[in-house]
């Protein structure tokens, strides 16, 4: 780091509208927490930017004085790349704005914008986004990687959906990214995470969904797992548009239309999303229980916001978690066996397996046309999650969640990871693993014109082209 008279944080103070916090700050240790409790990073100074103008400012000031550089939207990164020993963090949490065009059914987001702001803000229009699952995920992370959930199904990945994009590059310019403006960087961060700048706006085309829709559970024991994943599988494969089924292992929750013998209990799930006709929505719940009857099982209308917020407590700040994903393009026997025998191994609680329904929009784009790292033939996104409450718990979940995806890798799909799924990317084969041969040369091309000293490495880093 170059010596200064003035310490860094005065400097940065001195060209940015935003907060800048150190660690001589009272809200220091605050400012720089991340989602998953097992991260601890200690940045240098923590830049709380208010608008563009900052981000230009702060991606100028680090790379004068040669600081590794964080991103941080809703900091959710399992990996923990939203912090950074020693370094700083591009901390977007107050640019959140949403602004919606319901005549165009477009969203103009700022890049630290939560699932929870844009659903609220579209849904008072009837519109959505495709995206996650977690409403305080951040919007950012989520997109520049894929971004899949319930609405995959019916409108594709996030990316699929996003129109333009603004972006501070590594020299502190402010690009704009879209087809007809810089569409070999727009091409990028659609899949290629957040190695090419830090998106400052997104802009989304919308579908019509909600404001409500329909849901429902299901759910089986244990030892009914084998039979009820190899029923499921039939009922899936014929699922019409405006439905999707997210199977997984987990325990039951603690809520009120739960009978109480079996709430956490562990077992399978169906949960069932119906974004149109209450009719499929209720031959699709009637199809699946037909080979296996369930425990228990409940079906409503729900407001397509709180169908976001499902899974929030569940995944609230403070846990400790480690996860990893592959796909698989069949629920097969195999699969099947893997999953029955080491979803019961699990120590905590609150870890889980989800299987994610991708096909329909999603494997109506094309191959090439993203960076996204997966192919698009129809398959299931695998995720296998551990969480626990307390640290002490996590290296026998860490552990399980490796012992099952090494038992999945002979039946996994050799076209690609899902970075968003991915905690460990340290190794370049991994990366490259993530996106294949061609999509990794293309990526590494754009990241040499776009950003050739690697300035944003904290990631699932594409390094450039040595010069």
């Amino acid at each position: 780091m170059t010596q200064t008279a003035e310490s860094p944080s005065t400097t940065l103070r001195s060209r940015m509208r935003g907060d800048v916090v150190d660690e001589t700050d009272l809200a220091y240790d605050e400012a720089r927490k991340v989602w998953n409790a097992g991260i601890d990073g200690r940045p240098l100074v923590i830049a709380r930017c208010l608008d563009e103008t900052d981000v230009q400012a702060a991606v100028r000031f680090a790379t004068e004085e040669r600081l590794e550089i964080a991103v941080r939207g809703g900091a959710h990164a399992m990996s923990g790349t939203s912090v950074v020993d020693g370094g700083i963090v591009i901390d977007l949490g107050s640019m959140n704005q949403v602004r919606v065009d319901p005549d165009a059914r477009h969203a103009v987001v700022a890049g630290g914008a939560l699932l929870g702001d844009v659903d609220a803000a579209t849904q008072a229009h009837g519109l959505a986004v495709p995206a996650g699952l977690v409403s305080h995920t951040g919007v950012g992370g989520l997109t520049l990687g894929g971004g899949m959930g319930w609405l995959s199904r019916l409108g594709g990945l996030t990316i699929d959906n996003l129109v333009s994009a603004r972006v501070v590059t590594a020299d502190g310019a402010a690009q704009v990214a879209s087809p007809t403006e810089n569409p070999d960087l727009f091409w990028a961060i659609r899949g290629g995470g957040g190695n090419f700048g830090v998106v400052t706006e997104f802009e989304f085309a919308l579908l019509e969904v909600g404001p409500m829709i329909h849901f429902g559970l299901l759910f089986w024991s244990v030892d009914q797992g084998p039979a009820m994943l190899r029923h499921v599988r039939g009922v899936i494969d014929g699922l019409p548009d405006d439905v999707n089924v997210m199977i997984g292992g987990l325990n039951a929750p603690p809520a009120p239309f739960v009978p109480e013998e079996h709430q956490l209990a562990p077992g399978y799930a169906a949960i069932v999303v119906g974004t149109g006709s209450p009719e499929h929505h209720a031959e699709t719940c009637s199809a699946l229980k037909e080979g296996v009857a369930p425990l228990f099982e409940f079906a409503t209308p729900m407001p397509y916001v709180e169908l976001q917020k499902m899974l929030d407590e569940a995944n609230a700040w403070g846990s400790y978690a480690y996860d990893k994903g592959c796909y698989v393009e069949e629920l097969s026997d195999d699969v099947i066996d893997v999953v029955t025998e080491h979803f019961p191994q699990k120590t905590s609680p609150l870890s889980l397996v989800l299987f994610y329904r991708l096909d329909g929009a999603y494997s109506r784009v094309a191959e090439d046309e993203t960076a996204f790292g997966g192919g698009r033939s129809p398959r299931f996104g695998v995720f296998m999650i551990g969480v626990c409450p307390v640290s002490e718990m996590l290296p026998v979940e860490r552990e399980w969640v490796r012992s099952m995806a090494d038992a999945l890798r002979p039946s996994a799909a050799d076209d690609g990871l899902y970075v968003n799924g991915m905690t460990d990317f340290d190794a370049r084969s991994s990366v490259e693993m993530a996106y294949g041969p061609e999509k990794y040369t293309r990526l590494v091309e754009i990241k040499s014109k776009y950003d050739p000293d690697n300035v944003f490495r904290r990631n699932a880093n594409i390094p450039p082209t040595p010069r």
